[in-house]
């Protein structure tokens, strides 16, 4: 057991000199132990868990950050390079599973951190350099470019934090991204209106004829963003916001993902056992029906002690869900003793991320809910499962249904895709041979098994309750045209009638 809070121990301290000189009393000891207990609680004990080894999907990411003295300008709050560092390290809070390369660059690229999951020994190696010890000056994006190409990385995936010094040769520049296959990502922190730049004795910094120097961003780095395919970044004025400009730079350029081991430490939450206990003490010592609340303390301790698993349990099923390690999501869901809404969504999106989608099909089909917002997001995961097993029938059926229950663009958006791909299966179809007798007979039993499927829906209705914490988790995004450039066929106007009729009096849920 492990304490995240042990200095409240201290706490402790006056307890026992109260304990020592209290009067010998039974009610004043047990005030003292309940005392005791909270503090205890307050502490934080966690039980650590086994290490878990699993496989995370991770993309190769090299930081390269300027150190240069022109970095040190403040026309961006605290300072060009204290905002770099901040961008970084919401990076690195952000792509937990990424391998990510960290790069200080002036003149010359001084390797920080190699290739690493570990983000806290990159952050520490960010705050150890010190740009003061750099005796170099000036920028020099070519070296860096030239040393990223000789690294042993299949996918060089850059982002550089640059204001990009007095750099003024595009074309080599271009060259050496284009040869070598970096994917660029630009953050310029600074301005193009620029600023001077205050020396450490107060004074502001002047070039050899005595003129004050003024650091702008170079616009070579848009340039050299656009010619190589790249992203180009403004510095927003929050380094939050710049980190999520760079994540969707980078997505937006594809890159690719590898699989990694990584062991994944978890920690059991125990402070709930010191307040029941605590609150259990205090009910005996103020309560006469001692003798019906024994009773009730130990059925609800049991459950209380399956809801603190339980509720664990799916807590780290969320964690692992976030981070791409869906093995271990389908583990911890598998200790969970009391199925929920929750933890029945939290299966069934696993299984469909696994590919697996008759078993996600399985147990979306067997949730049942009274919210029609639920119901709306299981119709579209339904769908989308049939839509992966080209069932495109069933998947334009249900996709319509999630529209009966409120407009959804990503609902309206694969109905088009699904009705293009009926469309193509059938054109294939028909070109490959002619319609034979027992086709008709074929889609009529897929009718008949639908249509009891639906009966049975609506025989059974159930209790919701608790959605609120999958609503992030209940709706999953499909990638069913796998060509964008191919046409999209236009929703038929029978299509639009079955959308437009609703549910207006719903009188049975399923």
């Amino acid at each position: 057991m492990t304490l995240l809070y042990p200095s409240l121990l201290w706490l402790l301290i006056p307890l026992a000199i109260l304990w020592y000189y209290r009067p010998k009393k039974l009610a004043d000891s047990v005030h003292l132990i309940i005392l005791g207990l909270i503090v205890l609680a307050l502490t934080r004990p966690v039980a650590d868990q086994e290490p878990i080894e699993s496989e995370v999907e991770a993309r190769d990411i090299i930081i390269a950050i300027d150190v240069s003295y022109s970095m040190r300008a403040r026309d961006i709050s605290p300072s060009r390079y204290d905002y770099a560092k901040a961008v970084i390290n919401h990076l690195l809070a952000s792509n937990q599973t990424d391998n990510i390369m960290l790069i200080a660059f002036t003149t010359n690229p001084l390797l920080l951190s190699p290739p690493t999951t570990d983000h806290a020994l990159i952050s520490v190696a960010m705050e150890s350099l010190d740009p003061d010890n750099i005796l170099t000056h000036g920028t020099s994006l070519k070296r860096l470019l030239e040393k990223i190409a000789d690294l042993p990385i299949e996918e060089k995936n850059l982002i550089l934090l640059s204001d990009g010094g007095e750099e003024k040769d595009l074309d080599t520049l271009s060259r050496i991204i284009q040869e070598n296959g970096i994917r660029l990502t630009i953050l310029a922190p600074g301005t193009t209106a620029g600023t001077t730049i205050e020396k450490e004795n107060g004074s502001l910094l002047k070039d050899s004829e005595g003129n004050l120097v003024v650091s702008r961003i170079n616009p070579l780095l848009e340039r050299l963003a656009a010619s190589s395919g790249g992203s180009y970044i403004p510095a927003p004025s929050d380094p939050k916001s710049a980190a999520e400009a760079i994540e969707e730079g980078l997505e937006s350029q594809v890159a690719e993902h590898t699989t990694v081991s990584k062991m994944q430490h978890y920690a059991l939450e125990l402070y709930p056992l010191p307040l029941f206990i605590a609150l259990l003490l205090f009910l005996l010592l103020h309560t006469r029906a001692v003798k019906y609340l024994l009773p009730l303390a130990a059925l609800w301790g049991t459950w209380l002690n399956a809801s603190l698993f339980d509720s664990h349990y799916l807590h780290q099923a969320y964690e692992t869900y976030q981070t791409g390690d869906y093995n271990a999501t389908e583990r911890y869901l598998k200790k969970v003793q009391v199925p929920s809404l929750q933890s029945r969504m939290a299966k069934a999106n696993t299984y469909y991320k696994q590919k697996r989608y008759k078993k996600a099909l399985s147990v979306y089909r067997s949730i049942r809910s009274t919210s029609p917002k639920i119901k709306q997001r299981l119709y579209y995961n339904i769908a989308n499962c049939y839509a992966q097993t080209k069932a495109y029938d069933k998947a334009r059926k249900y996709y319509i249904k999630a529209l009966q229950l409120g407009d959804d663009a990503d609902a309206r958006y694969n109905l088009e895709l699904v009705i293009l791909k009926k469309s193509e299966a059938d054109a294939a179809l028909a070109f490959a041979r002619p319609t034979s007798q027992g086709s008709a007979s074929g889609k009529a039993g897929d009718k008949d098994e639908e249509s009891e499927a639906d009966n049975r829906e609506q025989q059974n209705s159930g209790s919701g309750g608790g959605g609120g914490q999958s609503k992030s988790k209940g709706k999953e995004k499909m990638a069913i045209l796998q060509n964008s450039e191919q046409e999209k066929q236009p929703l038929g106007s029978k299509v639009y009638d079955l959308i437009n009729k609703g549910y207006v009096n719903e009188k049975e849920p399923w």
